[in-house]
C-alpha cells in the first residue's frame, strides 16, 4: 500500500513540474472530412514535429506542432493536385503551425483527463486564434491525446472548391490522435 501511494505521490508531482511534449509523428494521425453534397471527402496530413512545453503550475504553454501541408492526400490524383495548387497553395505554404500559449485543467497521472489548450494556429499563411480540447488517456508508459475541430477555411482565406457541379462546405473538420513519445 505505501509503495503504490509513493508511486501515486510521485506521478501526480510529476505533472505538477513543467514538462516538455513530444508527439511522434509515425504515431500521429491527422485527419480531415469536407462533406460535398455528392460524398464525403476523407483526408489525411503528416505530422513534422511537434514539441511542448506546459507548466500545470501556470497554466504557461509554448512550442510548435507542425503539420506538413505538403503531405495531404485524399487518395483522388486530380483532386489533391487541385486541393494542393488552388486551395491550399501548399507549394507557398509548406507547413500549418499550432504554437500554444495556455492550458486550461491539469492531466491525470494515470487514466483519463481532459484539458483546453489554447493558441495560434498558422495556416495559409495567416494566425488564427484556437482553442483546442484535448482528451487525454494515459497508462503506464503510453500516453495518447486526442482532439477534433471544426476549420472555417473559406473564413480563414482559402478558396472554396465549389463549381457548378460540385458544392462543398465551407469548413472541414479535422481528428487529430497523436501519440507521445
Amino acid at each position: 500500500m505505501k509503495v503504490a501511494l509513493l508511486f501515486f505521490a510521485a506521478a501526480l508531482s510529476a505533472f505538477a513540474q513543467p514538462q516538455t511534449i513530444e508527439l511522434d509523428p509515425a504515431r500521429t494521425d491527422i485527419r480531415f472530412i469536407l462533406g460535398d453534397v455528392l460524398h464525403t471527402v476523407h483526408g489525411t496530413f503528416k505530422l513534422k514535429r511537434a514539441t511542448l512545453r506546459l507548466d500545470p503550475a501556470t497554466g504557461k504553454a509554448s512550442g510548435e506542432i507542425v503539420v506538413d501541408v505538403t503531405s495531404g492526400n485524399t487518395g483522388g490524383g486530380a483532386r489533391d493536385k487541385r486541393m494542393h495548387k488552388e486551395i491550399l497553395e501548399s507549394a507557398q505554404y509548406p507547413e500549418a503551425i499550432f504554437t500554444p500559449d495556455r492550458v486550461e485543467g491539469k492531466p491525470a497521472a494515470m487514466g483519463d483527463s481532459s484539458v483546453r489548450v489554447h493558441g495560434t494556429l498558422t495556416i495559409h499563411g495567416a494566425p488564427h486564434e484556437l482553442t483546442l480540447t484535448v482528451e487525454i488517456h494515459g497508462a503506464a508508459g503510453h500516453v495518447t491525446a486526442d482532439t477534433h475541430f471544426t476549420m472555417p477555411y473559406v473564413e480563414w482565406g482559402m478558396k472554396n472548391p465549389s463549381n457548378f457541379i460540385l458544392k462543398v462546405g465551407k469548413t472541414v473538420e479535422v481528428e487529430i490522435h497523436a501519440a507521445v513519445k
